[in-house]
């Protein structure tokens, strides 16, 4: 029965993970940016969650709107204003610039919010359901269910909206895109603002299950970066599946090896996906 126990924990975890990794990958996908602002947003996304919890009263799942509204704020006025001047050149000039603008968010959190790390204790806990010998944490099987809504909504958007299909497009031919019509320069703080927005819901999220810190960002990002690769740059139902798999290879490798090995264990799996299906699980090939 303690393999259930694992299994539902690996499904847990992933359904978070996956809405860590849904708007890095849309980032990534449509931009060729790697976002190393992305661990950020989702942490500014957890302070936003935990002080107004704790000085306001409002439950972090109902911050998810008002986190993902301020991060989405913030990320199209960073895309258009900052990013949007790089992003034709190299990818290693928009890697630098994020990671220039990471080190200043980092180190204004440091600052406001001290180093210590901190989580959201609720005070009307849904407490833990038992099914024979498996037990499940009802706030964070309710967080993974959350956290799946909001990657459906986004691949509502992208299928269903005006700006989610100027996404697609300008994703797929970007001259084209230009060439009907599409305000690429737009379209690209969308789609940013969008990556940004998720993450500081994820962030909400997380608040109810992982204590952090202002300097947490690095191991959510690695962790954004895994998933992606594993589901697919660029895929929304990729990052879910990833999200999954990273999960549950996180689960049993605790068991297997340690927990300190886990990360490790998800990077070698990800070498060896990529011997032998380089475009990830559901990603495009060539892309």
């Amino acid at each position: 029965m303690i393999f259930f126990q694992y299994l539902a924990n690996g499904l847990i975890l992933g359904g978070l993970y996956a809405c860590i990794a849904a708007g890095f990958s849309l980032v990534w996908g449509v931009l060729s940016i790697i976002n190393l602002l992305h661990g950020s947003f989702i942490v500014f996304g957890f302070y936003i969650a935990y002080f107004s919890y704790t000085v306001l009263g409002i439950h972090p799942f109902l911050s998810i709107i008002t986190s993902g509204l301020v991060l989405g704020a913030i990320g199209y006025v960073v895309q258009f204003f900052v990013i949007n001047r790089v992003v034709a050149r190299s990818v290693l000039v928009t890697l630098i610039l994020t990671f220039g603008l990471e080190l200043m968010m980092n180190n204004a959190m440091l600052v406001s919010f001290s180093a210590d790390y901190r989580k959201v204790i609720l005070q009307n806990s849904l407490g833990i359901a038992q099914f024979g010998n498996v037990f499940i944490p009802l706030d964070r099987a309710l967080s993974t269910l959350i956290a799946f809504l909001l990657i459906l909504l986004l691949w509502l958007v992208l299928r269903l909206t005006s700006i989610g299909r100027a996404i697609v497009a300008v994703r797929f031919d970007r001259e084209a895109a230009l060439l009907m019509g599409i305000d690429v320069t737009r379209t690209y703080a969308v789609t940013f603002a969008l990556g940004a927005a998720l993450a500081g819901a994820a962030g909400s999220l997380l608040s109810v299950s992982f204590p952090i810190a202002p300097l947490s960002g690095p191991l959510f990002l690695s962790k954004a970066f895994v998933i992606c690769v594993l589901g697919g740059v660029g895929s929304v139902p990729g990052a879910a599946v990833g999200g999954l798999a990273f999960g549950l290879l996180e689960s049993f490798g605790a068991v297997l090896f340690g927990s300190e090995y886990a990360l490790t264990l998800a990077f070698v799996v990800l070498i060896i996906l990529l011997l032998v299906r380089p475009h990830g699980l559901l990603g495009v090939k060539g892309f």
